[in-house]
């Protein structure tokens, strides 16, 4: 008998807590996108609203592991767990930490790659919130982590276009500095789903 269909139902808390992590990444995630593509317009309302998605994402983090602490028995194995939710954790406050550095940088307008890389990380946001209520059933995934894994992959492509540009253009030094920093949090959160894919796909191979 499968594991999925004899753990008690109190233990369905943790996939609802995954749920709600994974619509989360998704607000977050497409506050961004919109952020980055009206900015500087609304920039300090939408980097508020951002900056509550990581909250939130703290608190669910918090439940799911005092949750942990609690259970004796888990539907899927503890270490999974904590991993899943450190990395769906890591989406939202990578996410948060762009959205902060474009108002401390004093950022008056966005580079045009970082707003593809936003509609790189919407997308797989996208696909994570999809997939994550097959994960109560341990059902294939496979459809949405190789998408993820083809984001990542234009994430990375566009990432190495973004530094070029930085270095090609003459550009102020200080300039290239603080965009440098924002591509490489574009690019963690970007990474960081893809970490998210690779743990669930492991997560259903060994439960089904």
């Amino acid at each position: 008998m499968r594991l999925s269909s004899i753990v008690a139902p109190r233990d369905r808390e943790f996939f609802d807590l995954f749920e709600e992590a994974s619509g989360n990444i998704l607000r977050a995630a497409d506050l961004l996108d919109r952020m980055l593509a009206t900015y500087p317009d609304r920039g300090a309302d939408l980097a508020r609203d951002i900056l509550i998605c990581e909250q939130e994402g703290d608190r669910i983090t918090h439940d799911i592991i005092r949750r942990l602490n609690e259970t004796f028995v888990t539907p899927i194995d503890r270490e999974d767990i904590y991993e899943l939710a450190s990395a769906l954790d890591d989406i939202v406050d990578f996410t948060e930490e762009v959205a902060d550095y474009l108002g401390l940088y004093k950022i008056e307008a966005p580079m045009e790659q970082s707003q593809r890389l936003a509609r790189v990380l919407l997308e797989c946001a996208r696909q994570i919130a999809e997939c994550m209520p097959r994960l109560r059933g341990f059902k294939d995934i496979s459809h949405y982590t190789v998408e993820i894994n083809r984001l990542e992959n234009d994430g990375d492509r566009i990432s190495r276009e973004a530094m070029a540009s930085l270095f090609d253009n003459g550009i102020d030094p200080m300039v290239v500095i603080r965009w440098k920093d924002i591509y490489e949090r574009l690019e963690n959160a970007i990474d960081s789903t893809e970490r998210v894919a690779n743990i669930l796909e492991g997560i259903v191979i060994k439960n089904s």
